[in-house]
């Protein structure tokens, strides 16, 4: 290593003159201890150092001033390994020996001859700007010791710790050094090898999202089912449920057949057959006299209640009263006269509920209410006399020739009303009794009764 040489006015640092006589610079190195590193004597002992202050944490470190600019007058040594390596990169903590590790970023080049290892200027990387940079110790304080197995030269470490995640940041840093013993060290280095687990995202404001549950054991996961489990009584109380349910879903299904449908099917029927009997009247099919169980032989009309129904021979519940007609009573011992008699009561029956209840409202008829009945040769015109609200349905006087308690004391030309009571029940029977007051035959004309 040839050491710097001052000026002698000629040019250039190796000009001739630097030492006039010769033999000089020979006997002025054979007295330092050191030829290498000492100084000469009366030379410069430094060939430059500038006092620059260490930037503060978070800054770039300045670079030296250009050689334009006026020079430091040197002082001191001649060489300054510190001095050189403060000026270029700033304080950077303590000085390593000779021959130590290098300086993290910096490559450091041994000296063969003197031994003293000398930074070969690299421009610093720049730090990233999310970070900053790395804070520099103050000069003479001593960063952290690292506890390695080994002080060989490395690059850069990444293992060392870094700065804390700025905001936003994505990426998490690198694992903090340990600075334990070897087991910790260890234990660190087998820590790196498995997966890291992912960071789970935070849960939102006001969401409540709980941890989920550790697993259970075996014994709690089967005291859970048995628990989770219905019980008998419930179980019981569940199939009683589905049963009242089901029975009021069919009870009202039957409560729509019996007040709606059969109404309707009722009124079908009686009108077709009301039809029927009219065509055959015009068409003079039918003559008057005994007719067939189930067939229809007459119409009655009773104004004051809109009622238009056919009146059929018999008094069978399927064949005539659940058809929406009027069932006369004409078989067995219940038999009674046909209106065209010249005496006798003229007995029939209809329901008062359901299947068309032609006689639903007769407990509304009053005294001298008319009530037709008409025949293929006249129409027969009865007045309301009296009522029996209530009586047995085994009380068959009422249907009489002369009825008891219907107010008529002698034979005569009469009509019977029955029907059930109270509503939607058949216990008791409902009678109305009527008069006849005018006979009129077809080719007359209508009575007063049905043209008014």
């Amino acid at each position: 290593m040839t050491s710097l040489r001052p000026d002698s006015g000629h040019e250039g640092p190796y000009a001739q003159g630097a030492y006039e006589p010769d033999g000089t610079f020979e006997a002025a190195v054979e007295q330092l201890a050191d030829p290498l590193n000492d100084p000469l004597p009366g030379q410069n002992a430094s060939w430059y150092r500038a006092e620059v202050a260490a930037p503060p944490v978070g800054e770039a470190p300045q670079m030296p001033q250009a050689a334009s600019q006026e020079p430091v007058e040197p002082a001191g040594e001649w060489y300054d390994p510190e001095g050189y390596r403060r000026d270029w990169y700033g304080q950077q903590g303590p000085t390593a020996p000779p021959g130590s590790a290098t300086v993290q970023g910096t490559a450091v080049i041994s000296d063969p001859l003197a031994g003293m290892p000398l930074p070969a200027p690299s421009v610093p990387e720049p730090a990233p700007a999310a970070l900053g940079p790395d804070p520099v110790p103050p000069l003479g304080e001593a960063g952290p010791v690292r506890n390695d197995e080994t002080v060989a030269l490395r690059t850069a470490d990444t293992r060392s710790s870094s700065q804390p995640d700025a905001p936003g940041a994505s990426e998490p840093g690198p694992e903090p050094l340990p600075t334990g013993g070897r087991a910790e060290r260890r234990r660190a280095a087998k820590g790196r090898g498995r997966r890291r687990a992912e960071p789970r995202p935070a849960p939102a404001a006001g969401a409540g999202a709980a941890e989920p549950a550790a697993p259970m054991s075996r014994l709690e996961a089967r005291r859970a089912a048995r628990a989770a489990k219905d019980s008998p009584a419930v179980v019981a109380s569940r199939v009683v449920g589905e049963v009242f349910i089901t029975f009021g879903v069919l009870m009202l299904l039957f409560v729509t057949y019996q007040l709606w449908w059969t109404n309707v099917r009722a009124d079908q029927i009686a009108g077709r057959e009301t039809n029927k009997i009219q065509d055959d009247w015009a068409s003079g099919e039918r003559s008057p006299g005994v007719f067939e169980p189930g067939k229809g032989f007459a119409i009655m009309h009773i104004p004051k209640l809109d009622v238009v129904a056919p009146i059929a021979e018999g008094i069978s519940k399927e064949k005539v009263l659940d058809r929406g007609m009027i069932g006369h009573y004409g078989e067995g011992k219940l038999k009674t006269a046909m209106p065209s008699a010249e005496q006798g009561n003229f007995a029939v029956a209809g329901h008062r509920n359901t299947h068309g209840e032609p006689f639903r409202y007769i407990n509304k008829l009053r005294p001298g209410d008319p009530i037709v009945v008409e025949t293929q040769d006249a129409y027969y015109t009865y007045e309301m006399t009296s009522i029996l609200p209530q009586t047995s349905p085994s009380n068959v006087a009422v249907i009489d020739e002369v009825p008891p308690g219907s107010g008529f004391t002698g034979p005569g030309r009469y009509i019977t009303l029955t029907t059930c009571t109270p509503e939607f029940t058949s216990t008791y029977r409902m009678i109305v009794w009527g008069k006849m007051v005018d006979e009129r035959p077809r080719n007359k004309g209508k009575p007063d009764a049905l043209v008014g």
